[in-house]
């Protein structure tokens, strides 16, 4: 998944097997520690691995920090099926009612209008505080980001 340039088009670059699995190291060890962190999606019908979805806490100082992130990533052959919606949704269920969160952003590049069009449907509201990220060269087609929250009333309030 993260070999493959579409999937990782608003990312620096795509990743090595090794860069991946050093992430993945870090999400186990940011579970074994607090309980959470991103999750391995699987296909329900035949178990195969499909992205990942998840809450973590940025590791890079951002304007907006402190807080908690919602990030999804799926293979390319999965997008497009509601997928990311729907784990969102349980990611968001967590955050809200096991972690008693008060709120979750998600951040992208703006030229990711496909990640902000899950963000919205998962009930975020672009917050209108974009912002350059720091991990990106000046200059980068991908150094402007938008920022999305949603607050645990706004997402209380979603069913209503």
């Amino acid at each position: 998944m993260n070999a493959d340039p579409e999937v990782m088009r608003f990312f620096p670059s795509t990743q090595t097997r090794e860069q991946s699995d050093r992430s993945i190291a870090v999400w186990e060890a940011e579970h074994n520690e607090r309980g959470w962190s991103n999750w391995a999606l699987e296909q329900v019908s035949d178990g195969a691995f499909i992205g990942f979805v998840g809450l973590s806490v940025p590791r890079r100082a951002l304007p907006f920090m402190p807080c908690v992130e919602i990030g999804y990533r799926l293979c390319r052959q999965h997008w497009g099926k509601g997928f990311a919606t729907e784990a969102g949704n349980e990611a968001l269920r967590f955050g809200f009612e096991e972690l008693k969160l008060p709120e979750v952003v998600a951040f992208t590049a703006r030229l990711n209008v496909r990640s902000q069009a899950v963000m919205q449907r998962l009930g975020m509201l672009n917050a209108h505080e974009d912002f350059e990220h720091p991990a990106l060269p000046e200059g980068s087609p991908l150094r402007p980001h938008c920022l999305f929250r949603v607050s645990l009333e706004r997402w209380a309030a979603r069913g209503a």
